[in-house]
């Protein structure tokens, strides 16, 4: 067990974002098409955060086209480069998939002041 846990440790990400459930975040993604390699950035608002240590992960939600997205990420993964919370969101749950049956004005969560 001592050595799964020396292993993971060396895993994890020293500089971890801060974000809450409900922030609106941009997560730049390293996407790799054959020799190069890009960014692509995802928005949307975190909906769960699920796990903890090096399998802790959190999943965003957007709307696309009129048609809802959602991303689950790995926190600890090298292929996210960085969060950046663009709004701080006020909720009162651990989970907000109720969401995903929303539409319009009501799918969106109030800000916090």
């Amino acid at each position: 067990m001592d050595l799964i846990k020396a292993f993971t440790s060396e895993q994890l990400k020293k500089d971890v974002p801060s974000f809450d459930i409900g922030n609106d975040v941009k997560v730049y993604c390293r996407i790799v098409e054959g020799e190069r390699t890009r960014t692509q950035v995802f928005e949307g608002t975190v909906i769960a955060k699920n796990g903890g240590g090096i399998s802790e992960t959190f999943t965003v939600r957007r709307i696309s086209y009129g048609v809802g997205v959602e991303k689950t990420f790995p926190l600890h993964s090298p292929n996210v480069e960085k969060v950046e919370v663009t709004r701080i969101g006020k909720v009162r749950r651990a989970k907000l998939y109720y969401l995903r049956d929303r539409v319009g004005k009501s799918s969106k969560v109030k800000e916090r002041i």
